[in-house]
């Protein structure tokens, strides 16, 4: 078997894989785009971390590849669709860098509050200002953590042992849990008018992209401190800018920007902005971990048959594969759906199996199911194997149930997702070998392909409405591919479920929220 490894890794996962009887390794970093494609073909597995571009052209050249190895948590330059529809597994090695990155947030909330570094240029220079850099205690300053995922827990546990007091935001975690943890849960709002420091540790998804923005600056506490180590995106830098400019702001660390490198940007130009290359996960530790997990979970894979952290299929014997995928595609789209159906941080998990589906063992289904639950609130944090332990963390409780018949088709999985807000439920089947669809999401039934850009729309069941919205659809060059109405007799309305060519913007979306009769409008990616 042979492996490219086309980005740095450290020695430790060359080693695994020269060391290994049956695999071959070649070490190339300096592959262009055009080169690569050229050579893919002749190899069975790739390791790469975050230069290495692996484009659906790459994958189309890749005639014997049968897994892509990252070295790290991110996945953004993957394109793991292709990479699926040919069967190549792609695997992340996301607990390597977690201690990591959360101590990079403490060394850099410690160097803002001290002004380390611009003390250091200073005295690099000649010069001896005592006075200019007198900074801030941390004894008894209040940190707000946005996010008490992996990270954001392990900063607050390394804050209180500066005594910093922690509260914590996080809507899909229940308060309980938050608690238990030693951190006080408190609302988006109460975070940014208590917190001395402000700490980012959330994944960059549609709700956080721009969450740290002039309004949401503008609530926080004046003389506050930002520090953002998780996603550049989450940032509105100009916003920034003007915040620390005006001393609305006292400080501001950053380890990620929008665009990498990001360039001589006027936060440069700032005595109260610290930055640091996206160094979150660069130790040697750190580094030296996920070279050796990644180089282990290939060689498990190539010379065993055994799957870990894949994040696009779960642990599924070869002789059940071809049976049971169809319905770990269902499951994990099912709870992708739930999530983004939630307004509020789910509570419990009920997933229900009836009919010939319960003659195998359903246990990957329901880990494709909690993946497929957690994945719009942590990205690529979250895989195959590690999503039961997340949802555990996270204070989920799953409930499983098998009932051998099913009234209306041979299979059928049912999944309740309770909140505090109240509860949804979605039921889907297989039809044929491998026809995954969603029939029933609360009391809508319907047919859908769960898969690709969609809109969940209620309305009033009056002439016309569907006519407003669909017109407004393609007002802004939006095609309807398909599109399903139910309705709700006693509350008069319709329940819509279309799919679009394209994910539908923030714009589109207000838009349709705004047309006479429109109850409300929901973007689904599945």
């Amino acid at each position: 078997m042979k492996v490219l490894v086309s980005d740095s890794l450290s020695e430790e996962g060359i080693k695994i894989f020269q060391e290994t009887p049956g695999i071959d390794v070649d070490v190339d970093t300096d592959l262009t785009p055009e080169e690569l494609k050229g050579i893919i073909g002749q190899y069975h597995a790739l390791v790469i971390r975050s230069a290495t571009r692996i484009t659906a052209e790459v994958i189309e050249k890749a005639h014997n590849l049968k897994v892509i190895g990252r070295a790290g948590i991110g996945l953004d330059n993957i394109d793991i669709p292709a990479a699926s529809k040919k069967g190549i597994i792609v695997m992340n090695a996301p607990e390597g860098n977690i201690i990591t990155a959360a101590e990079h947030t403490i060394a850099m909330i410690m160097a803002l509050s001290r002004n380390i570094p611009q003390a250091t240029a200073s005295l690099k220079q000649g010069k001896w200002e005592k006075k200019k850099f007198q900074g801030w205690e941390l004894f008894n300053k209040t940190l707000g953590v946005i996010g008490a995922g992996r990270i954001g827990r392990l900063v607050a546990e390394r804050a209180r042992g500066m005594k910093m007091k922690v509260i914590a935001h996080d809507p899909y975690i229940k308060p309980d849990t938050i608690e238990r943890l030693d951190i006080e849960p408190v609302s988006f709002d109460e975070l940014l008018q208590r917190a001395d420091y402000v700490t980012i540790h959330t994944p960059s998804t549609g709700e956080t992209i721009n969450m740290i923005n002039k309004q949401t600056i503008a609530r926080m506490k004046r003389g506050a401190m930002l520090i953002n180590c998780a996603r550049g995106d989450i940032v509105n830098q100009d916003d920034l800018f003007d915040a620390l400019k005006s001393g609305h702001l006292a400080g501001a660390a950053l380890d990620v920007f929008s665009k990498e490198p990001p360039g001589k940007i006027k936060l440069m130009s700032l005595p109260n902005f610290i930055c640091t290359p996206h160094l979150g996960a660069s130790t040697k530790e750190a580094q030296d971990k996920v070279s050796k997990h990644v180089a282990e979970q290939i060689v498990a894979y190539l010379l065993l048959g055994s799957v870990r952290n894949a994040v696009n299929v779960p642990s599924i014997s070869a002789e059940l594969m071809t049976t049971l995928r169809p319905y770990a595609i269902l499951a994990e789209r099912m709870g992708s759906l739930q999530t983004q159906l939630a307004e509020t941080a789910i509570l419990e998990v009920h997933i229900d199996y009836s009919g010939n589906v319960t003659d195998y063992d359903v246990t990957p289904l329901t880990t494709a199911m909690l993946k497929g639950l957690l994945t719009p609130l942590l990205k690529d944090e979250v895989n195959f194997v590690n999503a039961p332990l997340i949802a555990t963390e996270r204070g989920v409780k799953v409930v499983e149930s098998k009932t051998k018949t099913s009234e209306d088709f041979s299979s059928l999985i049912k999944l309740t997702v309770k909140t505090s807000e109240g509860k949804n439920v979605i039921s889907g089947t297989v039809f044929g070998n491998n026809l995954p669809r969603i029939l029933r999401i609360n009391k809508f039934y319907l047919e859908a392909i769960p898969e690709g850009h969609n809109l969940l729309l209620t309305n009033v069941d009056r002439p016309g409405v569907i006519g407003r919205i669909t017109s407004t659809l393609g007002s802004y060059g939006v095609n309807i591919s398909r599109m399903q109405v139910g309705e709700e007799k006693e509350k008069k309305q319709n329940v819509i479920f279309l799919a679009t060519n394209v994910s539908v913007s923030d714009e589109i979306l207000e838009k349709l929220r705004n047309l006479d009769d429109v109850f409300s409008v929901r973007r689904i990616e599945l």
